[in-house]
């Protein structure tokens, strides 16, 4: 994947991800500015994802910790926990915002 990809990629995903938060009943803001998506959520706790393109990688910061996702099998990966980021974000979502967020 070359940076153009990988940005497209990146920007394909935030899409995916504020249509998610559009579909909960939870009052969650979306913010993007500079490569970050940043989702409020309703206990004042935030998601931040964060674009690294010089590693060609995606950060996600959480309450729960902090995780580092390649793209890999058509899909986002995280080698630590062996998970993809559409499982971790269900379940981090559900603790942090009290709704499943569901990546289609």
């Amino acid at each position: 994947m070359n940076d153009v990809e990988f940005n497209d990629n990146i920007d394909d995903l935030f899409a995916t991800i504020e249509d998610a938060v559009d579909e909960l009943d939870a009052d969650v803001d979306c913010e993007i500015s500079g490569g970050v998506l940043t989702l409020q959520c309703p206990d004042g706790s935030a998601l931040i994802f964060s674009r690294q393109t010089a590693t060609r990688e995606l950060w996600l910061a959480a309450r729960s910790g902090g995780f580092h996702y390649v793209w890999q099998n058509d899909e986002w990966y995280c080698a630590r926990t062996e998970q993809t980021l559409a499982d971790m974000l269900t379940e981090i979502s559900r603790e942090q915002i009290g709704e499943a967020l569901q990546l289609n």
